[in-house]
């Protein structure tokens, strides 16, 4: 199980984060040549695309006593859902949780878990990605759509199965 965990999230998660980022330049321009203007806010992009891809949309726990959380009272062995999604859209922590802002700083967005269930992967995640658009600003890459972003079928990752895109 373990395996397939690293296996599931090395992979399918950081490349669903990096698709999400390039639609989400395709989309939001300004915010890739703000990134080639002042290339030292790529940790804050990484941070912004890692948040705005919320690659896993949700987890799900067993509670192992009974508590209250925000008035709701959760019994013990009930079902919790937590959505990551939701989270780094809560306009009570962030504002504008829907534009993309390669400025937003703090960003203390919900996408690798928090405390004990915490990624194991997301340092790696955060160098893969930091590595790509450190890559984009040497090479001034630019996207541009080219047909229809195709999802996958899934409510638990937020995954594009085709991008069509022109890289210019």
């Amino acid at each position: 199980n373990m395996f397939h965990v690293l296996v599931f999230a090395g992979n399918e998660t950081t490349r669903t984060a990096i698709s999400n980022g390039i639609d989400a330049f395709i989309h939001h321009p300004d915010q890739l040549e703000l990134l080639y203007k002042r290339p030292e806010l790529v940790d804050n992009a990484v941070e912004e695309i890692i948040r705005w891809a919320t690659p896993v949309m949700y987890m799900r726990r067993t509670a192992t006593k009974d508590t209250v959380l925000h008035g709701v009272p959760i019994k013990e062995n009930d079902k919790v859902v937590m959505w990551f999604a939701s989270g780094n859209r809560d306009a009570e922590k962030f504002v504008d949780p829907y534009t993309l802002d390669l400025t937003r700083f703090p960003n203390d967005h919900m996408t690798f878990g928090k405390g004990p269930h915490h990624c194991l992967g997301a340092p790696l995640a955060r160098i893969e990605i930091k590595i790509l658009l450190e890559e984009m600003i040497k090479q001034g890459i630019h996207f541009e759509g080219n047909g229809d972003v195709i999802r996958t079928n899934s409510n638990f990752v937020n995954g594009i199965a085709s991008l069509p895109a022109r890289v210019l």
